[in-house]
């Protein structure tokens, strides 16, 4: 039910004041010097709806929003729903072009280009972002639960999964973004599969 007002909610406000901003590039910023060229959405292997409930802790402070995120071979589209019912965010990542609509809601302190770097190095495969991040000059390393990214000896992300690595979708997962400076804890439910 909670699900469902949320997603009303955010129908009602879809209209509200927003920045849009577009760009014919795939690229995002993992950090402030590592700049990834973001995998296709095909490259998923499968298509994913899923609702995630995130608390993001920044410089002392505390956030709290609903994702929605699905994926499809055409596109990755996401949206951020504050606690309040009002729609923080909308990205959509297409094969050759990223569009960002935000709110003034959104905390300045978090990126929709960060964020996308991160969802693809927290739940693509292993294999291609191997691939990714070492074009970008980071090393990717994988065991049951975790995923770390690091670069120039130094770790800038940390991905802790309750349930293994191999399983995203499922349960939750800790992860904290060293080179921004913030970590988010992550609960997911898939809502299709």
């Amino acid at each position: 039910m909670r699900l469902l007002k949320t997603w009303l909610a955010l129908v009602v406000i879809l209209g509200g004041c927003s920045t849009t901003a577009s760009r014919d590039d795939t690229s995002a910023f993992l950090a402030p010097h590592l700049r990834l060229d973001l995998p296709r959405p095909a490259e998923m292997g499968r298509s994913i709806e899923a609702v995630q409930m995130l608390t993001a802790h920044h410089d002392g402070k505390t956030y709290a929003f609903e994702a929605h995120l699905s994926i499809t071979p055409e596109r990755v589209l996401l949206v951020g729903v504050d606690g309040m019912g009002q729609r923080i965010m909308t990205v959509t990542w297409r094969d050759s072009s990223v569009t960002v609509e935000s709110s003034p809601h959104l905390p300045k302190e978090f990126q929709p280009g960060a964020m996308l770097a991160d969802i693809a190095v927290l739940y693509w495969p292993e294999t291609l972002m191997r691939k990714t991040l070492a074009a970008a000059g980071a090393t990717l390393t994988v065991d049951e639960k975790s995923r770390s990214v690091t670069a120039d000896g130094k770790e800038i992300l940390h991905a802790d999964y309750r349930s293994g690595s191999a399983q995203p979708w499922t349960g939750g997962l800790q992860y904290r973004n060293l080179a921004w400076g913030y970590d988010i804890d992550v609960e997911t439910i898939q809502v299709q599969q």
